[in-house]
Parts: C-alpha cells; sequence; structure tokens
C-alpha cells in the first residue's frame, strides 16, 4: 500500500510540475507577443561597454521577426523549465540589485572627479578675477600678461583632466563588461537556457530579452507559489 502511495504522490507532483510548466510556458508566450514591435540590438562595442549591463544594454532597433524566431516555443519551454522551482527569479533579483549598486558606485565616482576638476576650473578664474578686480587701471594689462603666462601650465592641466575623464569610462566599461559576464555566468549556472558568457551582440540581445521576458514574469506574480497570471 506505502508503495502505491508513495505513486501516487509522485504522480500527483509530476502533474502539478507539468501544470507549472504549461502556466509559465503560456505566460512567456504572451509576453512574447506583447514586447515592442522592434527588438534591441546591442550597439557600438560588444558587452555592456555601450552603456550599461546586460538587463540595461544600450540599444538600436532591428526587425522584430527575426527576434521572434529566436524564442522559439523550444527556447521558451526550456526557459519555463528553468524557472519551476522559482530559484531563478530570486538569482536575477539579485543580480539586478548588484547591478544597480555597481552604476550608482561608478556613476558617484565620475560625478566625483567631475567635481573635482569644476572646483580647480573655478578656483583658477576666482584668483585671476579678484587680481584683476584690485588690480590699478594702470597696471592691468601687466597682470592680465602675468594671467596669459599662467594659464600656459594650465592647459596642460585641462589635457590631464580630459585624460583622467577618458581612463575613467575606460573603466567604466571594463566594470561593466565584467558585470555581463558575471551575469551571464550565473544564469548559465542555473541552468536557464541561452546563457552563457559571450560578447557576441546577437547573443547579448537574445539574454538581455530573456532576462526582460523573467523580469515581466516577476511583475506579473508568476513565482512560485504565485498564481500565473
Amino acid at each position: 500500500m506505502d508503495r502505491y502511495a508513495g505513486a501516487g504522490d509522485e504522480a500527483a507532483d509530476r502533474a502539478r510540475q507539468q501544470e507549472r510548466h504549461y502556466q509559465l510556458l503560456s505566460a512567456l508566450q504572451s509576453l512574447v507577443k506583447e514586447l515592442p514591435r522592434c527588438a534591441a540590438t546591442g550597439g557600438g562595442r560588444t558587452g555592456a561597454g555601450s552603456g550599461a549591463a546586460l538587463t540595461r544594454l544600450s540599444t538600436r532597433w532591428s526587425a522584430h521577426s527575426s527576434f521572434q524566431q529566436r524564442l522559439s516555443y523550444t527556447t521558451l519551454s526550456d526557459l519555463a523549465l528553468a524557472l519551476l522551482d522559482g530559484t531563478v527569479f530570486e538569482i536575477v533579483q539579485g543580480l539586478l540589485e548588484i547591478q544597480h549598486l555597481t552604476e550608482k558606485s561608478l556613476y558617484n565616482q565620475r560625478l566625483r572627479l567631475q567635481n573635482e576638476h569644476r572646483v580647480l576650473r573655478q578656483t583658477l578664474r576666482q584668483k585671476h578675477l579678484e587680481a584683476q578686480q584690485s588690480c590699478r587701471p594702470h597696471n592691468l594689462p601687466v597682470l592680465q600678461a602675468a594671467q596669459q603666462r599662467e594659464l600656459e601650465p594650465w592647459q596642460a592641466l585641462e589635457h590631464r583632466i580630459r585624460e583622467e575623464q577618458q581612463a575613467m569610462d575606460r573603466k567604466i566599461v571594463l566594470e561593466l563588461d565584467r558585470k555581463v559576464a558575471d551575469q551571464q555566468s550565473t544564469l548559465e549556472k542555473a541552468g536557464v537556457a541561452g546563457f552563457y558568457v559571450t560578447t557576441n551582440p546577437q547573443e547579448l540581445t537574445l539574454q538581455m530579452n530573456l532576462l526582460e521576458l523573467i523580469r515581466k514574469l516577476q511583475q506579473r506574480g508568476c513565482q512560485m507559489g504565485k498564481p500565473a497570471l
């Protein structure tokens, strides 16, 4: 009797899993139809260097039909299977939180650098202005000539400022590229179809839109234990 009861429980579990899979697959198919009539493709540099991490790639637009072909029934079915126990929803949410913190940190670093440069410029302009205001008129040409000579090393400083800003931008690009690779690797290890470490723009597009589908499912309350809408 226990054997038959166990077999019955297993059959019931399989039935629930199949029903859950069907609900998720149906929701995914519905979401694909609701996506914009154009699909995003990575522009410029591959990876996050186009301006953001995988879940926020900078975009250009291409034909929607080719994107739909990549999101085949098999791809969506495999994605639904990966989402069955709700773990992937938690992973994606964690990746998003890490991404937002990274972007905020990088933005603040760049902002601090810009503020430092602005203070340097304002300090020099204020110094020259105050000197001119306190200068006797007949000495003004001499002062202006001296200030002009003082600007010569300032031009070298301006060059250094531009180099620092470019170095900061390169650092941001590299950090976001690494963040993309981290996201790809994490989701690949979690068994999410379509995810692996790549810089191919077409594959990045597919991954970006798969993530968008997962996020939309979260918003609709399709996580484990919640009814699919």
